[in-house]
């Protein structure tokens, strides 16, 4: 979780300010509206603008501007052609110019990945096979002439979603495999950074100790469990998406527990009426994974059936790891750790097992064919070791 210091939300006043208001101004985003107000302050109307800005990039729709938001709203004032683009290792270039190029590449069948804004290794490959098939100068550098030869192609062809096609395909070879299925369970947040906090429970440790309890009753159902991290690591997204693809996983299972935080007058943080479950997939605009909503879906689906969480539905999400992983994945939001309900849940080894089976049930009907899955809330599932 990034630290207070590095947000910027309603009330915060400074340059910082003003130059959100200049690069919301510079995408395109909210007119005139980014436009208006103190320009150091960030008042009601922009909060509004963020919030739009944020609901059509699939983001957290919350008004609060952090590392995701910042990101999204730098990039977004890039369009193709605007710039030459190249893979720099460490440095990756990001922008709407990138997952332009991204979904161009998609349509021909040149890019071996989804569409993440990020001018990686796979994004260099597939400009590589494109100048190839036009016979541009071969360096997996985007400029001026292999810029043009992609519009002389986008006029000839389109359609299809060759991501979605390959998600299906990596599912469909995963279930024919009777063993050796992977899982990357990753636990979010991780050392100093304690994520949300409330009623006496930090979600680093919640989840860490969640993700432990399913860990368990994979590896008892000979599916192998890989752990993004143990209690003093912090892995930056990035680094749990190179980890997923790394050990070869079939799905990522991103554990989370939410917060509500409206602190009282003295700084005390009250009880908050916000509780329940969500789960997320990748999603950003019309483009979607088809098999991570399906096993958000059914993650979703055996929590309710064996929890008494509220239902606060199943969604898409442009964040972070979602983004980055190729692999289907969810991330769930197991409750909220500022509700005093969802807070006394959290807290219960009990309550921890049953989620544990939950997830475990799900990933394994993920891999079942159509006509051996069972009705949700059924499925047996083996315990763990010790338990």
């Amino acid at each position: 979780m990034t630290g207070p210091q590095h947000l910027l939300r309603r009330g915060d006043a400074g340059p910082r300010v003003a130059a959100l208001r200049e690069l919301l101004d510079r995408a395109g985003a909210g007119g005139a509206a980014a436009r208006q107000g103190e320009e150091e302050l960030f008042d009601g109307a922009l909060e509004q603008v963020v919030r739009a800005f944020q609901q059509d990039r699939g983001l957290r729709a919350d008004g609060v501007v952090g590392p995701q938001t910042s990101r999204a709203v730098d990039g977004a004032r890039w369009r193709l052609g605007d710039r030459v683009l190249r893979f720099v290792p460490g440095h990756l270039i990001h922008g709407d110019d990138v997952s332009a190029l991204q979904d161009r590449l998609l349509a021909l069948g040149l890019l071996d990945d989804r569409r993440d804004g990020r001018y990686g290794p796979r994004t260099e490959a597939g400009v590589r096979e494109l100048q190839r098939s036009t016979g541009t100068a071969v360096d997996g550098v985007l400029g001026p002439e292999t810029l043009e030869a992609l519009r002389r192609l986008d006029r000839s062809v389109g359609g299809g979603d060759a991501s979605a096609l390959r998600d299906a395909e990596r599912t469909a070879q995963a279930r024919r495999r009777p063993s050796g299925r992977v899982v990357l369970v990753d636990p979010a947040h991780g050392g100093a950074d304690l994520g949300s906090v409330g009623h006496g429970l930090d979600e680093a440790a919640v989840v860490l100790d969640l993700a432990q309890r399913l860990e368990g009753r994979l590896a008892a159902a000979g599916t192998t469990a890989v752990l993004s991290r143990g209690a003093e690591q912090r892995p930056a997204p990035e680094e749990r998406a190179e980890l997923a693809e790394s050990v070869g996983a079939d799905v990522v299972v991103s554990l989370h527990c939410d917060a509500l935080v409206r602190p009282g007058a003295d700084g005390a943080v009250p009880g908050s009426p916000a509780a329940g479950l969500a789960t997320f997939s990748w999603g950003s605009g019309p483009s979607r994974s088809a098999e991570g909503a399906r096993l958000a879906g059914l993650v979703h689906r055996e929590l309710l059936a064996r929890t008494d969480l509220a239902d606060c539905r199943t969604h898409t999400w442009n964040t972070d790891v979602l983004r980055m992983t190729r692999m289907p994945a969810v991330r769930v939001e197991l409750g909220y750790l500022t509700s005093p309900d969802d807070a006394a849940r959290l807290a219960d080894p009990a309550f921890r097992d049953r989620c544990a089976q939950a997830l475990a049930a799900a990933v394994h009907r993920f891999f079942l064919p159509d006509d051996e899955d069972v009705p949700t809330g059924v499925l047996p599932v083996v315990a763990a070791p010790g338990g």
